[in-house]
């Protein structure tokens, strides 16, 4: 197989940085809105707790999320989110299930689809996306 033009395969390789510096920041947002959802508040230690990561890491995670205005994180309250954070978390969880609704569809097992899924849903276009959604029916 050629290689492809180098102008498109940079396109190509700036995408994918693109969406993994996107994919923490949805991937937060979602975890947040879940907890608040629950639980009625997110915290530090949930976040790092369930992400497997120091509350230092978190914390680092935190101060991108709020300069870029999707988190709110007033002293001694939990954390919550922006109508930007919202949006990102209802869009991140759109694409979620659709992806797992696909490979379920597929006749893949409801625990390997949740798994294949994380990955997947931050890099898949919005054409895919569409065709997937259609796929499933």
């Amino acid at each position: 197989m050629a290689l492809p033009d180098p102008g498109e395969q940079a396109r190509r390789f700036i995408k994918v940085r693109e969406a993994h510096r996107s994919e923490v920041q949805q991937d937060y947002v979602e975890l947040i809105a879940d907890l608040v959802a629950e639980r009625g508040e997110a915290r530090v230690t949930d976040l790092a707790e369930r992400f497997g990561v120091t509350t230092a890491t978190v914390a680092n995670t935190l101060a991108r999320l709020k300069r870029d205005g999707l988190v709110e994180d007033r002293p001694y309250r939990s954390l919550s989110l922006t109508a930007a954070g919202v949006a990102m978390a209802d869009a991140s969880r759109r694409r979620h299930d659709i992806v797992i609704g696909f490979l379920l569809r597929l006749g893949v097992s409801p625990a390997v689809a949740e798994l294949d899924a994380e990955g997947l849903e931050h890099h898949l276009s919005a054409e895919t996306l569409r065709a997937m959604q259609a796929f499933r029916g």
